[in-house]
């Protein structure tokens, strides 16, 4: 081959030597990077290393996975939290047939159960569906209205939608309460609801808690509420809105994508 190429063989050698450190750099890096983010595919690893300026490709990530045997974890199954058989008004699905082009158009509400030690407690959260960021949450030992009215209300004081804005959630007891109805509207929301029965209307909601439960919650034992108003506070707010990277924005962290929107970097 050297003959052929008219390349000195000490040359050869060098640049094999070179690209085998190359490929022991890039190892180290990926074992680093799948460490602090044991959630993260290939799909995720791949663009979080270009983000730690290593140029390369997903095949080659996804065959380094493989034989240095860097599996993600797996999933646990949740339970349901929606109580749909009550008396109170329903409201037609909006949010299917709106996509949003900026940030606090469209918002998805959603409630989950955490495990503590020997109780259960409950997390709200409210969503913008533009930039996929928790703008609103609470964590609290009552799976009544007043819950997910928590993490509205701080929503609503952070974000301050214009009029005519979208809140989207299932049909629960808790977001059809008079309570809740009645901040929607002082917030001048239109109100919308997912079909019963079909949780693919709130899908992104779900999608999220979901992340919650097995990026946060599964991997930790809470003693008490107060420690997991802590934990999950600081997920969401440290780690999901500013660093983990969310696949239906390019790869960038919900946080980063609206900051580039806002200054005209990234199109609707």
């Amino acid at each position: 081959m050297c003959e052929i190429s008219g390349l000195a063989r000490a040359s050869l050698y060098r640049k094999s030597r070179r690209e085998s450190e190359w490929e022991m750099n890039l190892r180290d890096a990926l074992h680093e990077a799948a460490l602090e983010n044991p959630f993260y595919g290939y799909r995720r690893l791949t663009p979080e290393l270009k983000r730690r300026g290593w140029e390369v490709g997903e095949t080659r990530i996804r065959r380094l996975m493989r034989e240095d045997n860097l599996l993600r974890l797996r999933k646990r199954r949740t339970k349901k939290t929606t109580d749909s058989t009550h008396g109170w008004r329903v409201y037609p699905n909006l949010a299917c047939e709106f996509t949003p082009t900026g940030p606090n158009q469209l918002w998805a509400a959603d409630i989950t159960y955490i495990r503590l030690v020997h109780e259960f407690v409950y997390a709200a959260v409210t969503l913008d569906l533009f930039s996929r960021r928790v703008v609103g949450w609470a964590v609290g030992p009552s799976l009544d209205a007043e819950l997910p009215l928590a993490a509205l209300e701080q929503a609503l004081t952070a974000r301050k939608p214009k009029p005519g804005w979208i809140h989207h959630s299932d049909q629960g007891s808790q977001y059809a309460s008079h309570k809740y109805v009645e901040k929607l509207r002082e917030g001048k929301a239109k109100i919308s609801m997912s079909r019963r029965g079909n949780p693919y209307d709130n899908a992104f909601a779900e999608t999220f808690m979901k992340t919650l439960k097995t990026e946060e919650v599964d991997c930790n034992e809470y003693a008490t509420l107060a420690e997991a108003q802590a934990e999950i506070g600081g997920f969401i707010e440290a780690v999901y809105n500013r660093k983990r990277l969310h696949s239906a924005l390019g790869y960038v962290p919900p946080a980063e994508f609206e900051e580039a929107f806002a200054a005209g970097k990234t199109a609707a």
